[in-house]
């Protein structure tokens, strides 16, 4: 148990250092891929968000949906990439391959969509490598450059505000 609070310890203050190290460099590419994070326990509809990219005319291919889950046992074999607590060690290592190639994957945005606080969400969020960050809500800034305020059960609304921050910074 002290251990397991050692550990979260660690990577947080690797988090915090990877979010003062940040640097935001934004650039005005054309959205063209896309990655997606979410909390399987919040939102759990990968469908929804292949529907909605297709709409916008990205391609499937050029997309990468990864879902976090509590517990192993409640993965679907159907998801793209899951991810649990087990998947990280100190320091923030990474020890899930599937993961480790999404967060070095550059994406011209990736879509944070998950309101509650979990380190691992987190970790992913600050170790990604893409060029624009969009999340729901969240108590520290730092992660996104675009953050909408909604929650995530009304996905309508947030493909609205979505399109039309995107048409703004002429991303589409």
């Amino acid at each position: 148990m002290i251990l397991k609070a050692f550990k979260t310890k660690s990577n947080q203050k690797y988090i915090n250092k990877l979010l003062s190290a940040r640097s935001v460099a934004v650039s005005n590419t054309k959205m063209n891929t896309v990655g997606v994070i979410l909390n399987m326990s919040e939102y759990s509809d990968f469908e929804s968000f292949r529907m909605y990219f297709k709409g916008l005319g990205i391609h499937e291919a050029k997309t990468k949906i990864i879902a976090f889950v509590e517990d192993p046992k409640d993965s679907n074999v159907l998801w793209d990439t899951y991810f649990n607590p087990k998947d990280f060690g100190w320091k923030g290592k990474i020890n899930n391959i599937d993961l480790q190639t999404f967060i070095d994957t550059k994406f011209d945005v990736l879509i944070c969509y998950y309101e509650e606080h979990h380190l691992e969400l987190d970790m992913i969020t600050a170790l990604s490598k893409a060029n624009f960050k969009v999340g729901l809500t969240n108590d520290d800034q730092r992660f996104y450059d675009l953050m909408i305020d909604i929650k995530p059960k009304e996905f309508s609304v947030f493909k609205t505000e979505m399109k039309k921050y995107l048409t703004v910074l002429n991303k589409l």
